[in-house]
């Protein structure tokens, strides 16, 4: 892989990413920026979800995560198959029941002012830290790749590639998303399959060898029954069924793209392949890890103490230009479908949730909304350059939790919102949501000594909910007869 190759990839990649955004935002208002005037057609809507889904951290981690944990990460995702059936039947009736943009505004009907801006503030932060990170170790690959061949600082190749993501979306939005994520996710699902073809070659495996090489090794073990293992099947597969309630359902990300729908019967068709799909990609991506194992091992290659950098360091260096081609459009494929979809998303809840840009004439809306995703862009490249002189691996893993953390008072929220209708003192719910984060927090770093040596994984989110529905319970009372009763 040199630059020159690498350079055409990028300018082909992105010269199709903007041919296709100019062509959807014709014509587009607004209301197509947030809600594709709700004309998506749910097969398209699905398969674009899939890189959405699957960031560029995913794409490196998981293949690399084999080598010490095995399939495990299978578990978790057959957890995301009973979160998704909640999403589907649960959660996305009521915001089609709603009507709604943003999916906050639930919160808003269903406790007052406060709980809404609670909660949207949350998914601001959340999504704002998470995907900067996800962009940050993308950069990092593509600086490798490409930018340093190029003479480029990386402040520069931050600032070309968030400039490259506002170019294409800041006109048509989530229309233009559906159609560039569909786009990106069959480089990134592309990718996956001639890494794995191509590899497979170079180790001289016909199609049943690759099933029996996979099979027969000992990574490929998915169940785990030893209770004090974090790996463990019940805490792995609980993980999952909340990891998608809050990261996909309770997430506008995710949500927004199904509100695009027609109607509820397509968005639940949508939830329905989606998953299908998904959980058969997950499996790609781990097979191709016991396969990049193998094949470092047969070549004598030392797997890197990060094992992240395993599959970036064998398609760039070992396998061929060939699969350094694919490895190049998967992993901006799937960089690039989280970060603009991210993107847009927070422009869609800040504009609506914050700026209440539905009660304005238009014009005024297209301002607002341009001077938003402005601003997240450039919110995104600050964060970005302060992960960069922080320069610590412990940094970004951490950062990663806090984020997971303020995913805890949403999920609370919503728990008690559908369950409940009992009515909050709405103005006490800002303080508990805060609360909640860093009571779970201190527990967490206390559990080893307070509860005989066990350590939080992926629980942290289920106490953290916990804390949130109790402290919502607590400053709630019970329904008058007389009282209508919330939404």
């Amino acid at each position: 892989m040199n630059t020159s190759i690498a350079l055409s990839i990028l300018v082909v990649y992105f010269g199709v990413l903007v041919t296709v955004s100019f062509y959807s935002a014709r014509g587009a208002d607004t209301n197509t920026f947030f809600t594709a005037n709700r004309q998506s057609p749910w097969w398209l809507v699905a398969f674009g979800m899939i890189g959405t889904s699957l960031s560029g951290v995913t794409f490196i981690s998981v293949p690399g995560a084999v080598g010490n944990i095995g399939f495990s990460y299978f578990q978790v995702v057959l957890g995301y198959i009973i979160g998704y059936l909640i999403i589907g039947t649960v959660l996305m009736p009521l915001y089609y029941r709603m009507n709604l943009i943003s999916i906050y505004g639930y919160l808003k009907k269903r406790f007052g002012f406060w709980s809404y801006k609670s909660g949207a503030g949350f998914f601001i932060l959340a999504r704002t830290v998470g995907s900067a990170v996800r962009l940050y170790v993308a950069v990092e690959v593509l600086q490798i790749a490409l930018f340093n061949g190029l003479g480029v600082p990386f402040e520069v190749s931050v600032l070309i590639t968030i400039g490259l993501i506002w170019l294409y979306t800041f006109k048509g939005g989530v229309k233009t998303i559906i159609l560039t994520d569909s786009l990106q996710t069959l480089f990134l699902v592309s990718a996956v399959v001639l890494t794995i073809v191509l590899i497979s070659q170079q180790l001289g495996l016909s199609f049943s060898g690759l099933v029996s090489s996979v099979q027969d090794s000992s990574m490929s073990q998915i169940f785990f029954w030893d209770a004090n293992d974090p790996k463990n099947f019940f805490k792995q597969f609980i993980a999952g069924v909340f990891i998608a309630i809050v990261m996909t359902g309770l997430d506008q990300d995710l949500m927004q793209k199904n509100l695009t729908c027609r109607n509820i019967g397509d968005a639940q068709k949508n939830m329905f392949w989606f998953t299908c799909t998904l959980v058969f990609v997950n499996f790609m991506f781990l097979s191709l890890g016991v396969l990049l194992y193998i094949f470092a091992r047969r070549e004598g290659i030392a797997i890197p103490v990060r094992t992240d950098d395993l599959y970036p360091l064998l398609a760039l260096n070992h396998l061929g230009l060939a699969v350094g081609i694919t490895f190049l459009l998967g992993i901006t494929a799937a960089t690039y479908a989280s970060a603009d979809s991210a993107l847009t998303a927070l422009t869609t809840s800040f504009c609506i949730d914050f700026m209440n840009v539905e009660d304005r004439p238009e014009a005024q809306r297209s301002r607002i909304k341009m001077i938003v995703h402005i601003g997240f862009s450039l919110l995104f490249y600050v964060v970005i350059l302060l992960f960069r002189q922080l320069n610590s691996k412990e940094v970004i893993t951490a950062v990663f939790d806090i984020a997971g953390y303020t995913y805890g008072p949403l999920l609370g929220l919503y728990t008690f919102g559908i369950f409940s209708k009992r009515p909050v003192l709405d103005r006490a719910v800002p303080f508990i949501c805060l609360a909640a984060p860093v009571l779970t927090y201190i527990v967490n770093e206390n559990s080893a000594a307070w509860f005989g040596g066990y350590k939080f994984g992926f629980e942290r989110l289920l106490l953290n909910g916990l804390i949130t529905l109790l402290g919502l319970w607590a400053v709630s009372r019970p329904v008058r007869q007389e009282e209508p009763v919330a939404v």
